[in-house]
């Protein structure tokens, strides 16, 4: 794991106006081409640690550096940032093609020009057929494609995903994580990818940072040594179980505050059974 840190996070603590310390001291490196999980119990951090990644809010200590320098560094070739949210969150009112134009429409991007990004971005999600459907005559897996489609429309360079498959059935969740994946295999942008669920984590993730609560922190980090493409092979596998099982004990430890802070430490790989 060499490659360069594009988005570095120093001593990173966010409390909010109401008193809530809800990120304690966080040092993170976001690598170029990885596809780094943040894993761990309801309230432990891990949507605000994105938020502030984001750019959607700011730390109350700490500092953040993106490419190199402050966050007016991104937006340009090379340093563009998408988010794709728990909910769709998409106009109800517009077609699937207007809403994945939507973040190219406030760029001022012309419409011939967006028109094409949006046809593209439809066909990695596989929804090019369904570009002039209202959201209601979608389901809930066909919704999120269009979210994630409205994300890549802008060609991110680092890709910030909120529990995007939570609310899903686990069949069609299994379904968008291979889908998921096989975009990052051939695209290799940076994700950063926010989950409740383990076997989510194993399967997607070069990298898990396992976070703990109160205030949240990262606690442990592991490296997902397995190769890619990874398939419905990948997750019926012995090694899928002893990974997902190693890394519950330590997700199961971090909620009963039983691991010590080591977020500046190497990531460790999985030992093999």
């Amino acid at each position: 794991m060499t490659a360069p840190a594009i988005v570095a996070l120093r001593g990173v603590a966010k409390t909010y106006d109401t008193g809530t310390q809800a990120l304690g001291r966080v040092d993170l490196d976001i690598r170029r081409g990885e596809f780094l999980t943040l894993l761990g119990p309801s309230g432990c951090g891990k949507s605000t640690l994105l938020h502030l990644v984001a750019g959607l809010a700011r730390p109350s200590a700490g500092d953040i550096t993106w490419w190199g320098g402050p966050f007016g560094a991104t937006g340009g070739k090379g340093r563009r940032i998408g988010f794709v949210f728990q909910s769709p969150t998409l106009m109800p009112w517009a077609s699937v093609a207007a809403n994945v134009r939507l973040p190219l429409d406030l760029a001022g991007v012309v419409r011939g020009e967006a028109n094409a990004a949006v046809a593209r971005a439809l066909i990695r999600v596989g929804l090019d057929e369904s570009s002039t459907h209202l959201p209601r005559q979608l389901s809930g897996g066909m919704q999120m494609r269009a979210s994630i489609a409205r994300a890549l429309v802008t060609e991110p360079d680092l890709l910030l995903m909120d529990e995007p498959f939570g609310a899903l059935d686990e069949f069609t969740r299994q379904r968008l994580d291979t889908e998921l994946l096989d975009l990052w295999c051939a695209q290799r942008f940076t994700v950063v990818f926010v989950t409740h669920s383990i076997q989510e984590a194993v399967f997607l993730s070069t990298r898990v940072a396992v976070m703990g609560a109160h205030p949240g922190r990262i606690l442990d980090t592991w490296d997902i040594a397995e190769p890619y493409p990874r398939g419905e092979s990948f997750r019926l596998s012995p090694r899928f179980a002893a990974i997902a099982q190693q890394l519950s004990a330590c997700v199961a430890k971090a909620s009963a505050g039983g691991l010590p802070d080591s977020a500046a430490r190497r990531a460790k790989a999985l030992p093999r059974p």
